[in-house]
């Protein structure tokens, strides 16, 4: 069992709560009590928190209400009998003698938050995602039926509207990056159906990347965060929303310190979308990316460690008719750094389509700046895995090792045995050493090497000559480009000494 889990904040009906009461016989020093606008701030945005109640269909089971075997003269046997036989119908199913097939319907709750008095409301994707049907809960106990607008599933965010019946209170976005580490910050939400609780705590990590999606750049707070608080928003003293609460760490599910909040800065740019188009669009550079390791970086001759490596260009892509090729490292795009693939990516997607931008990139050790107009973004994105053999390739004569693996110039034999298309050149890897540093950066049979340090490549020969000539160099490591057989590129770092 994981020590740890990463879940959405969502509160299905039906979970029992467990209320502890504490107390401590010592009185509370003044300087940990907080600010003191926190009441104020509560005060003044509370009836702009909603609760989000969903409803969905779903099939059930056969034989979930199967009647449990149990042994003859069992003191459990009449009362299943009871329940089984008499409460649901005759023949232990349910009524109508589905067996218990029929359809149900579940319930969750989740919140969210009122951005526009003409009745907006932002929440997450995960709280409303596959519901049939969706009310918005008014802070006075209010039930609207909702409609949806837009999700962008990325993010994790949805817009709904409502018609109001009276009056409503919104809020509005305040500016993520000037939070610092150790601000103040106020949650406010619907944890385990409770209705509308206040909870208070500090932003205790800023751009936080915990590997749920592709542009994660979390707020990460200790203040509570609970199941149920999926979608509510994240103040600043001032009342304005700086995140919108929608992960926590938990083993147990419950609050330990560790929630995350999608930024206000990334929240503005969708939910502005969602309502405009009702789905996203975003930039599109048309490039696949990977690390720049300190053994690429050595390998390039860039100082410190830095960038997105440019791994592949699609043909269609605006990448390619601006000049960008596989090899560069991309460390500034419109005007701001990159600092690592992921910064590429959020930078690219928020950037609008059809706008022109500067992208500044390392070639060879030298700057160079590209002129690029992005295209937009095509969703879901169609990635093509490779295709591997499962059958073990026969024995054949091995042209030349080097670098723990055994290498052959392509040829239809290779080609047929590995199934890699003809458009893909280089030299074939048909043995990994599975002690050798290549093995370890998973290098595998079937694999093409394409070039060394950035040079073509056609033969064992070729590697060889040039890891020769790299190691009277004083290098200590040496850049692949390696392809897979559907073309696919990547960029390998491996040891000469």
């Amino acid at each position: 069992m994981p020590a740890a889990n990463i879940a959405p904040t969502r509160l299905r009906l039906g979970l029992a709560a467990l209320v502890v009461s504490a107390f401590s016989a010592f009185g509370t020093p003044a300087q940990a009590r907080g600010p003191d606008g926190i009441a104020d701030v509560a005060e003044k945005v509370i009836d702009a928190v909603v609760n989000i109640s969903t409803s969905q269909t779903v099939e059930a089971k056969g034989g979930g209400n199967t009647m449990p075997q149990l042994p003859p003269g069992s003191p459990f046997e009449e009362f299943f009998d009871d329940f089984f036989k008499n409460r649901r119908g005759p023949g232990g199913g349910s009524k109508g003698g589905d067996n218990g097939s029929a359809p149900k319907k579940t319930n969750s709750l989740g919140s969210g938050f009122i951005i526009d008095t003409a009745g907006v409301v932002v929440t997450n994707n995960h709280v409303i995602a596959d519901a049939d049907e969706i009310h918005v809960i008014l802070n006075d106990g209010t039930k609207i039926k909702a409609e949806l607008v837009g999700v962008d599933k990325k993010t994790d965010l949805a817009v709904l509207k409502i018609k109001p019946p009276k009056p409503l209170v919104a809020v509005k976005f305040g500016d993520s990056d000037k939070l610092r580490l150790g601000d103040w910050v106020v949650a406010i939400g619907n944890p385990f159906s409770l209705g509308g609780t206040v909870t208070a705590g500090i932003v205790s990590a800023k751009n936080r990347d915990i590997s749920s999606g592709p542009y994660d750049s979390y707020i990460q707070t200790d203040a509570s965060i609970n199941r149920g608080n999926s979608g509510g928003p994240l103040f600043n003293l001032d009342g304005d929303v700086i995140g919108v609460n929608t992960l926590i760490i938990s083993p147990s599910g419950g609050s330990i310190g560790i929630g995350f909040a999608v930024p206000s800065k990334t929240v503005v740019g969708v939910v502005d979308q969602l309502r405009q188009f009702g789905e996203l669009r975003r930039g599109w550079l048309g490039v696949r990316i990977q690390s720049v390791t300190d053994e690429i970086a050595e390998s390039l001759n860039i100082k410190p460690a830095r960038g997105a490596l440019v791994a592949g260009i699609d043909d269609k892509g605006p990448a390619k008719p601006a000049g960008i090729e596989p090899g560069d490292v991309v460390v500034k795009f419109d005007g701001k750094d990159v600092k690592d693939p992921k910064d590429l990516s959020r930078v690219v997607a928020d950037t609008a389509v059809g706008k022109e931008v500067d992208v500044v990139i390392i070639r060879k050790g030298q700057e160079q700046t590209k002129k690029v107009t992005l295209g937009r973004l095509q969703d879901p994105e169609k990635v093509q895995a490779a295709v591997k053999t499962d059958e073990p390739a026969p024995e054949k004569p091995v042209t030349q090792k080097a670098l723990g693996l055994d290498l052959a110039a392509l040829n239809k034999d290779l080609r047929t045995r590995y199934k890699i298309k003809d458009s893909v050149k280089g030299v074939v890897v048909t043995n990994v050493d599975a002690n050798s540093d290549a093995a370890e950066k998973r290098l595998s049979a079937g694999d093409v090497i394409v070039e060394v340090a950035q040079e073509a490549v056609s033969s064992g020969a070729d590697i060889q000559k040039r890891v020769d000539q790299l190691k009277k160099d004083g290098k200590k490591s040496v850049l692949l480009l390696v392809s897979n057989a559907e073309g696919e590129l990547r960029f390998v770092a491996l040891s000469v000494q």
